[in-house]
């Protein structure tokens, strides 16, 4: 279905220039110095390695496996105190498995830039559509994927997949030029949402995008080369974040890198989840494991036919159906450009969820049809599935980790034997072989200290994941909450597990510091190693502290603005007053007024970027008075206003002036909107 061709109310009839202006004049005629927009920096396809640092990464990270091996063989011959095997035998199971963390780390970066992209699709005869599966979702999540999917470059159908049957979102996607789609019942979730729409429409590709994933324009001209190639199945891309504060983000390079002070490659210097989508998912090409993970993904329909639609066996449904694709022998890629952007979690209790879903459906796969048992796969394909899977048992180690030092200060025990300069001479060698590997396979994206902190976060989520694969209850599939989540800002609760763990590391520090001054029965056979106990103690209490801290900090509490909101630079007016805009979304916005306060409860707010005026009315919601005179008032747009609030995403969120002003366009044919009529 076509987007409608009236001109969308209160855009200029100027024509749009395609290319987009990043800065605004300043109030006080100084040259500007700050964005317009908000800025999404590092997406774009990073360049090849060079062969001298492939050469470096690969021969520290031998170095570091032939010092782990060395360390180890000492240690189980020479040094495993079996006396006190109980913590003992434990603590070199812990030094055992992370080694092979290692090598399996070590085996999936190995290369991360094998497979070359194809040149970019000007034009097909495939056809093409984009679902967008949806449950529970607000306008202000929805919005801006319909608005953006029907903007994709190549003709193709926008299906919006609505398993809450909700009448206001037919409503929407009629008014944006997509086609809407629900069901009488929601068997199987997500993936019987997918397989009731693949069984209806009629595509060769289709691009799945989670509701909150907005995608860019180059979505299908980028990706439909891989598929030059008739054994390719799917082509995933990386999951990137609009809400730079969130959860999993560093927060403190994100003021810089909204305004624009840093160069790109330093403005975010981490996120969660970029170890994985733009190292090690790009590292799977080179054993064909690359796996689907659910949204901004491009699937040959023929493949999944061929498997029998999507999985619906367990409720991680990506990798699922990628595993029975890889038994079949399709092949599979990981395109390492960003091609749309979503919401990451914002709270840590949003963050815990999504990881025991992942968690969870990784064990239900392992139960269900085990990649490293079942036929079909290749020995490098067993082991790339080994590496993400086992990554899920990590939280064990961590556990074991934390517990270790308390249970040495209280009990006396002695987990190594022999002399201790030694041992700390090939324990310290390993260690740093180790960490200086890690850090260089991980290409800079996993900084100790906040990797440490995220492996103390994700721990009991891991933990609960990898007991259901014991335990077998039925999990029932959980969307992550995105968007409004809460009318108040109340700080997240952390796992009872930390407090306990914080707990415990208290008394053992009051117990050694008791032993040691001789007021305790206990005596310490071997004081070092009390001693290095005690500093093992106090870095795992501080990175139990740091981990309490950013759960429970005010920065993540649920946000009452129900979008994200962007800092921005943009000059408008309010009922024809000059203001200027400070922050933006697309449910409301944060303007300053020199003059008078606003006086009534609805207002117009008209926007000028670049070239185009758009205007939107809007509630006053909070007014306040800053010491300069000046007025702030908080905005939340009306309801509808659809067509206004789309072009306002498509620029806001994608940049794409050219698109947003193409919902004047008299029909679907038009070549930037992409949409083919129903």
């Amino acid at each position: 279905m076509a987007p409608q061709a009236d001109t969308p109310r209160g855009w200029s009839s100027v024509s749009a220039s395609p290319r987009l202006s990043t800065r605004s004049p300043r109030r006080d005629g100084a040259s500007p110095t700050e964005p317009v927009l908000p800025m999404f920096p590092g997406g774009a396809l990073p360049p090849p390695e060079s062969a001298a640092r492939k050469a470096f990464i690969r021969a520290v990270a031998l170095l570091a496996l032939t010092a782990s091996a060395l360390y180890l063989t000492w240690r189980a011959v020479a040094s495993v105190y079996l006396a006190h095997w109980w913590v003992a035998v434990p603590l070199y199971v812990l030094e055992v498995h992370s080694a092979l963390g290692l090598a399996l780390f070590t085996f999936s970066l190995w290369e991360v830039d094998t497979i070359p992209p194809p040149p970019p699709v000007d034009e097909t005869t495939a056809k093409l559509a984009i679902l967008i599966p949806t449950y529970n979702e607000g306008v202000e999540i929805l919005l801006p994927t319909i608005a953006a999917a029907v903007a994709v470059r190549l003709p193709h159908e926008t299906w919006v997949l609505d398993d809450g049957r909700r009448p206001w979102v037919e409503e929407l996607a009629t008014a944006l030029g997509a086609r809407y789609l629900s069901r009488p019942r929601n068997t199987h979730a997500k993936a019987g949402n997918l397989n009731h729409a693949l069984q209806l429409i009629d595509a060769d590709f289709i691009a799945v995008l989670d509701a909150d994933h907005v995608p860019l324009p180059n979505l299908f001209r980028n990706t439909l080369g891989y598929f030059d190639d008739p054994r390719v199945a799917l082509v995933q891309t990386p999951q990137d974040f609009f809400n730079l504060d969130s959860f999993e983000h560093e927060d403190a390079d994100v003021t810089a890198a909204l305004d624009g002070a840093l160069d790109d490659e330093e403005r975010i210097r981490f996120s969660e989840q970029a170890l994985f989508y733009r190292v090690i998912a790009p590292g799977k090409n080179r054993w064909d494991a690359a796996f689907w993970c659910g949204t901004g993904a491009v699937l040959r329909v023929a493949a999944l036919r061929d498997v029998g639609g999507v999985a619906t066996e367990t409720i991680t449904e990506d990798i699922h159906t990628t595993v029975r694709l890889h038994r079949r022998g399709w092949r599979t890629v990981h395109h390492n450009e960003v091609l749309a952007r979503g919401v990451a979690a914002a709270t840590a209790e949003q963050y815990q969820l999504q990881r025991f879903r992942w968690g969870t459906g990784a064990m239900q796969l392992i139960r269900v049809e085990n990649p490293l048992v079942v036929r079909g796969l290749t020995l490098s394909q067993r082991i790339a599935y080994l590496a993400t899977l086992a990554a899920w048992f990590d939280g064990w180690r961590t556990l074991f980790y934390l517990l270790l030092p308390p249970v040495v200060l209280l009990t006396g025990a002695v987990p190594i034997r022999g002399n201790p300069l030694i041992f700390a001479g090939g324990f310290l060698t390993a260690f740093a072989l180790q960490a200086a590997s890690m850090y260089l396979l991980a290409r800079g994206h996993a900084p100790p200290r906040l990797a440490l902190v995220f492996d103390v976060i994700r721990m009991t989520p891991s933990l609960l994941a990898t007991l259901s694969l014991v335990r077998r209850r039925p999990v029932k599939f959980r969307v992550t909450p995105k968007g409004r989540v809460s009318d108040s800002r109340l700080r997240v609760q952390a796992p009872t597990l930390l407090y306990v763990l914080l707990g415990l590391s208290g008394v053992a520090a009051v117990w050694f510091i008791a032993t040691v001054a001789g007021w305790t029965p206990l005596r310490y056979a071997e004081p070092w190693a009390a001693y290095t106990s005690a500093v093992w103690l106090a870095l795992n209490a501080a990175l139990l502290m740091a981990a309490v801290r950013r759960i429970r900090s005010p920065r993540f509490a649920a946000e009452r603005r129900a979008s994200v909101r962007f800092k921005t630079r943009l000059e408008g007016t309010v009922d024809g007053m000059p203001c200027a805009v400070e922050d933006l979304s697309v449910t409301g916005a944060r303007v300053v007024l020199a003059g008078h306060p606003l006086t009534h409860a609805v207002c117009r707010l008209s926007l000028a970027i670049d070239n185009l005026t758009l205007t939107l009315d809007a509630a006053v919601r909070s007014t306040r008075t800053l010491p300069t005179g000046e007025t702030v008032h908080g905005l939340e747009f009306l309801p509808g206003q659809y067509r206004e609030r789309a072009a306002l995403a498509l620029a806001l969120l994608n940049r794409d002036l050219t698109a947003a002003a193409q919902w004047s366009a008299p029909d679907g044919s038009d070549p930037v909107l992409g949409s083919r009529a129903a």
